[in-house]
């Protein structure tokens, strides 16, 4: 298996995916005032935890509508430290500055201020990550995050679609022993990939 297009997968940031500046605060951070009044509009059931279904609840992209479940699964799984399927205001300030920190991101590939990105857009958002994707496999991506229209992307999906590329890079690094961007692969190994990375 090979990476499609010319693509260093290796590069560091000014060209490579890394996640935002401020995705991870410091541990013992004081917390946040507006991290705190979102939490607690967010914590219907007053719980003093947040699930998915709350965070989706709480969550519009620029579309009008509200994030996918899959977005907000995923996004509650990367701050979920003891896997119990919520956070606490704690890890909640961590995912508060993330998507603060996503929505910037976003905000500076989506030029027109459409509030979706189209093809050009996100070509232009992965070649600053320091992706070389070709236009076909730019298209599949746009495609297969918005099966609707098929011309766009929300924030919602481009979160999701930066973060799966990011953790199938470094499982394909992991694996690419001789930093050339090829590897073999067994077909156990590869499915253990693409599903641990799918959520």
């Amino acid at each position: 298996m090979s990476y499609g297009g010319s693509f260093n997968p290796y590069a560091q940031p000014g060209g490579g995916y890394s996640p935002p500046p401020g995705a991870f605060p410091p541990q013992n951070a004081q917390m946040n005032q507006q991290a705190q009044q979102w939490f607690a509009m967010v914590d219907r059931d007053r719980s003093g935890k947040i699930n998915a279904a709350e965070l989706k609840a709480a969550l519009v992209n620029g579309r009008g509508q509200q994030f996918s479940d899959n977005a907000c699964k995923l996004m509650i799984s990367m701050f979920d430290n003891d896997a119990s399927g919520t956070i606490d205001m704690f890890e909640f300030e961590k995912l508060y500055n993330y998507i603060n920190q996503w929505l910037q991101v976003f905000k500076t590939y989506d030029q027109d201020g459409s509030g979706h990105i189209e093809e050009s857009e996100l070509t232009q958002a992965f070649t600053q990550m320091g992706f070389r994707f070709t236009p076909e496999f730019i298209n599949f991506l746009v495609k297969k995050s918005d099966p609707q229209t098929q011309k766009e992307i929300s924030v919602d999906q481009f979160i999701v679609l930066c973060v799966q590329i990011q953790r199938f890079t470094e499982a394909f690094r992991q694996r690419d022993t001789q930093q050339n961007g090829t590897i073999t692969i067994a077909f156990e190994d590869f499915l253990s990939v693409a599903i641990g990375c799918s959520y």
